[in-house]
């Protein structure tokens, strides 16, 4: 059986230009939903999957992550010593190991995953993007399942999927699964990946879901990616790379009771606000009561 990951990476050093004004001095993984910010979310899933041993890709303007996740005995004694509580401050990155590095020219998710490999070495590592949410009724339940199929299926690379409208595909990188168009089961072989196609030329509406296991090969495939688009050097390809020289890749879809939320632009960020507010456990009902009768 495949070596467990032991190492996460999170790629968080992205611009988030379809977020300003609220990113223009912080980072969109900064941005709160509900009572924590976007990353937050990401670490703890990370977490609840079994890994303590988190990198996280940023760059100048992102130092608010760093002091996030940082263990602050200040606020901490200000707090008991007001009677306040430190519910969600002193657990923040608890049991966790954090590592940064800084990804200073935007040059693309595969140039940001690169910069990763010195600290996982020789070992498969799990890659979450640090502004998406997986909402599951199973904390790091998905991210176990992704491991686990990397592991069963002794894969070079495990991707995590949703179904997206068919007329969405052309904003996504689309699965090409090996077996035929038709009712895809519900873990899968990767035949290709297709970035962004026309809903003509789709061959699924499989749309990658921001989660990845990676053997460390992949390493060696984004070397060789060639730059594409704004210069930037695209995961996508590199994965495409791999699997066109004989290796073997494998997704899962999300399944009933999970759900993506992509903190990428203002419609998708409101709805996880949305979402997230009418799920805690506090102020929850009196936030759904309130949005009913202001509908």
């Amino acid at each position: 059986m495949e070596i467990s990951p032991k190492k996460a990476v999170i790629p968080a050093a992205g611009i988030g230009t379809r977020l300003l004004p609220a990113t223009k001095s912080q980072p969109k993984e900064m941005l709160p939903v509900g009572r924590k910010p976007v990353i937050q979310y990401v670490v703890e899933e990370i977490r609840a999957a079994g890994i303590t041993e988190i990198l996280i890709i940023t760059n100048q303007q992102k130092r608010a992550i760093e002091d996030h996740f940082d263990y602050d005995p200040h606020l901490l004694s200000f707090l008991s010593q007001n009677g306040k509580p430190t519910d969600g401050v002193e657990t923040v990155g608890q049991d966790v190991e954090f590592f940064y590095v800084r990804q200073s020219d935007p040059k693309g998710l595969a140039d940001a995953v690169g910069k990763a490999q010195s600290f996982v070495g020789n070992e498969p590592f799990v890659v979450c993007l640090g502004d998406s949410i997986i909402q599951s009724t199973s904390p790091g339940g998905t991210l176990k399942k992704l491991i686990g199929t990397y592991q069963q299926e002794q894969a070079d690379v495990a991707i995590l999927f949703e179904e997206v409208d068919p007329q969405s595909v052309v904003k996504y990188g689309i699965a090409k699964p090996a077996k035929p168009k038709g009712k895809i089961d519900t873990i899968f072989e990767i035949a290709d990946l297709i970035e962004k196609p026309t809903v003509a030329e789709a061959p699924s509406n499989l749309a990658i879901a921001a989660r990845y296991v990676f053997s460390p090969e992949i390493f060696e495939f984004i070397k060789k990616t060639e730059p594409g688009r704004n210069n930037e050097i695209q995961i996508t390809d590199s994965i495409r790379l791999m699997l066109a020289q004989g290796g073997h890749g494998f997704g899962i879809r999300l399944g009933s009771g999970e759900k993506r939320y992509d903190i990428g632009n203002y419609k998708s960020y409101f709805e996880a606000f949305f979402r997230f507010s009418l799920a805690d456990p506090e102020f929850g009902r009196d936030f759904g009561r309130y949005a009913k009768i202001h509908l």
